[in-house]
């Protein structure tokens, strides 16, 4: 008689350990400033951004896989952030998910079949989908911003070390999303106590809803910008920076900022005492336990939370547009005259020139500031970058391009670009948007 031993899971909905296991340690990829992390959906190995934001996983771009199973499916209609209208979407239950020795045998998925809804171009890398709230309700979630792994604790047996160096703050979770209380720092004088929604899906530091009336008016040096994309379109606001961000004894001074146009926002997004939201450029400067079971979060300095804001200098925004091919000279030693005798006399070297094609990532520019160096030296959306600087950019990550594109505030960047099969050189130096 054959036996099959089997790890024991509980198949009740949710995610869950195998008995007796009290967590799962899952390194992730942190690309602009954002969480990726590897998740098997019905056997599709698949990568998916971990958003604090969402109730409940969502895929949008499953164009690289061969085909994904999905289970009693039936579709329904979407509202998400961004200026378009709803969106049709389906609707899978039953289906299995697996992260490590994490299992959920009953999970609950949207797919949006937009071909739109895409961040793989922005992000460097292909992703699949967006998941948070399922694991933050399931287990204490340790994010190691530092050495970029999770640690998923189950709630029975995680015991919380006291740190002289950490601080614990309260949790509000209302409709499956997490607040914390915070002040923000307009000006020198005052502080204004904000409640924010925690976002680990946005790359940027803070967004505030404009109040005048609490304080929250938008600073005098700003500037109309893209701000990101959403399940319903895209998401355009003001620029800008505030003096400081307090998060219990925690405090980030100069920190950017943006106030997105309200009409980006379905009326319950900002329903209730939300002032706005927290996301990766602020959060990836701590260790963070997040503790939803006990409505708690820990917050722990780590080596980036004195780093400071980055911010667009160049006025570009960059993304992949598929790949191209590009030629390389190569210089091959195809022979070399020798003998036994340790003088040679007259020797000749014969070196033969070839040419290889190597496929390589496109990156263009998808988006350009008004009134930026990079404008106002002639760059323009849907130029291919060639080079930065003199360095061919096509054996960089798109992250380390836009990285080099805003070094330093006075340096002077050349930027060589293809447009319309010519190639161009254009120069212009870097300056903050705000002093």
């Amino acid at each position: 008689m054959l036996i099959l031993w089997l790890p024991s899971y509980g198949l009740s909905q949710g995610f869950g350990l195998a008995n007796g296991k009290k967590f799962e340690k899952i390194n992730f990829k942190l690309i602009n400033n954002l969480i990726i992390i590897p998740i098997e959906v019905n056997g599709a190995k698949l990568s998916f951004i971990l958003d604090s934001g969402v109730s409940k996983p969502i895929l949008f771009n499953v164009s690289d896989q061969d085909s994904i199973q999905l289970r009693n499916v039936s579709e329904i209609t979407i509202r998400g952030l961004g200026d378009g209208d709803p969106i049709k979407a389906l609707s899978s239950k039953d289906n299995f998910f697996k992260l490590e020795e994490i299992r959920n045998f009953n999970q609950l998925l949207y797919v949006v079949l937009d071909k739109d809804m895409n961040f793989s171009p922005t992000l460097g890398i292909p992703i699949h989908g967006i998941i948070g709230y399922d694991l933050f309700r399931d287990f204490v979630v340790e994010i190691n911003y530092d050495a970029e792994y999770i640690k998923f604790h189950d709630p029975k047996f995680y015991k919380g070390k006291e740190n002289k160096k950490s601080q614990t703050l309260p949790l509000f979770i209302r409709r499956n999303k997490a607040y914390i209380d915070g002040n923000i720092g307009l000006n020198e004088a005052n502080d204004v106590p904000v409640k924010l929604l925690i976002d680990t899906g946005s790359s940027d530091a803070v967004w505030l809803f404009r109040d005048e009336e609490k304080g929250l008016g938008i600073p005098v040096q700003n500037y109309q910008d893209f701000l990101g994309q959403g399940l319903n379109g895209s998401i355009y606001g003001k620029r800008t920076k505030v003096n400081r961000i307090s998060l219990g004894e925690f405090a980030l001074k100069d920190a950017k900022a943006a106030f997105p146009d309200m009409e980006t926002f379905s009326t319950s997004v900002v329903t209730g005492n939300r002032n706005g939201s927290i996301g990766g450029a602020i959060l990836k400067r701590f260790n963070i336990i997040f503790n939803y079971p006990a409505k708690e979060i820990t917050l722990k300095k780590n080596a980036h939370f004195k780093a400071p804001f980055q911010y667009n200098m160049c006025g570009l925004q960059l993304q992949h547009n598929g790949v191209r091919y590009i030629a390389e000279r190569i210089a091959d030693r195809t022979g070399v005259v020798f003998n036994n005798e340790r003088t040679f006399g007259d020797v000749q070297i014969l070196m033969q020139n070839q040419t290889r094609l190597s496929l390589v990532p496109e990156i263009i520019v998808s988006g350009i500031r008004a009134g930026s160096p990079a404008e106002e030296a002639g760059l323009k959306e849907g130029d291919i970058i060639l080079a930065v600087n003199g360095k061919r950019i096509h054996s960089y990550k798109l992250q380390e391009v836009m990285k080099m594109l805003n070094e330093k505030e006075g340096k002077r960047m050349k930027v060589l670009i293809e447009r319309y099969n010519q190639n161009l050189l254009f120069s212009f130096v870097l300056k903050k948007a705000f002093k």
